[in-house]
């Protein structure tokens, strides 16, 4: 038997397309109700079509507009999860755009902007919103996600870049503020999936995205990339009780012994394994004075 969410209520944003879509898929074969939420309503309603067809008549399946970077709409959205949801306890979120695609000093302030508020506070937004009531039933699985820019530099993506960087950190920090409680904060670094995100790349062409990304996203288009489905299983088993006691954890879904980590997950929570950190000379084997 598989890793199973029965009887779990879990709240993704992001949800009609790409890895969202595909970790929705994933919950409700592993017996949750979900509730998914985006910005595109017919992109929502073909969505939530799909999972009602791979859904047992008990299983609860929503789907809700949203745009996560504005505060009343996730505080309703929310709301709504508690209502609808029987036993509400998971939020992924999964909601994300590239941003500009450039050099910081020709990219358009605006969408820059955007891309931050979308990427990073609207992933702050949803956790806020959502803690209060995971501590009132004293339980709780948080699973953010990271992406390409977040653990080395990605130039002509710096909006992007920073944002996910950051979303990493606020998964670090709130595990923390949470280590007295049974709510967990993780975060997933899904790999190079072939989403709208690489449609967007490919339309900057190389002279936005530069040379270097432009190829890599030819190369990933024409090998299929990463599926989806590997995130999603990850982010199902972080959902699952079989995760207890691992919080505050960057994990690759491509590069990561899952079962090792979750094996170890003494070890792993001692120490600053799977977390962002700063490399100092000692940590090379030099000895600066």
């Amino acid at each position: 038997m598989g890793v199973t969410l029965q009887g779990i209520g879990v709240l993704i944003t992001g949800g009609s397309l790409g890895i969202g879509k595909a970790i929705a898929k994933a919950c409700v074969d592993a017996g949750a109700g979900v509730l998914i939420c985006a910005r595109d309503q017919s992109a929502l309603d073909s969505a939530k079509s799909e999972l009602e067809r791979i859904a047992s008549p008990k299983q609860v399946i929503r789907a809700r507009a949203a745009d996560v970077s504005r505060s009343d709409d996730v505080s309703a959205l929310v709301d709504f999860a508690m209502s609808e949801l029987p036993n509400f306890s998971g939020l992924v979120n999964c909601a994300g755009i590239t941003g500009p695609t450039g050099l910081l000093e020709e990219a358009d302030i605006q969408e820059w902007i955007l891309t931050i508020q979308v990427n990073l506070i609207g992933t702050m937004l949803t956790c806020r919103a959502v803690i209060p009531h995971f501590r009132k039933q004293a339980f709780g699985r948080i699973v953010n996600f990271s992406g390409g820019g977040a653990t080395s530099p990605r130039p002509r993506f710096s909006a992007y870049a920073a944002a996910k960087t950051a979303v990493v950190r606020l998964t670090e920090t709130l595990a923390q503020e949470l280590n007295d409680t049974a709510i967990s904060v993780n975060a997933i670094a899904p790999g190079a999936v072939n989403t709208r995100m690489l449609d967007d790349v490919l339309n900057a062409g190389s002279q936005l995205a530069g040379s270097a990304a432009y190829k890599q996203a030819l190369k990933q288009k024409d090998s299929g990339g990463v599926p989806a489905e590997k995130a999603a299983e990850l982010c199902v088993k972080l959902l699952s009780p079989e995760s207890d006691g691992i919080s505050g954890k960057l994990i690759s879904a491509v590069w990561d012994s899952w079962d090792a980590l979750l094996a170890h997950r003494k070890t792993v929570m001692e120490g600053d394994l799977y977390t962002l950190r700063r490399i100092v000379p000692k940590d090379r084997g030099l000895t600066w004075s």
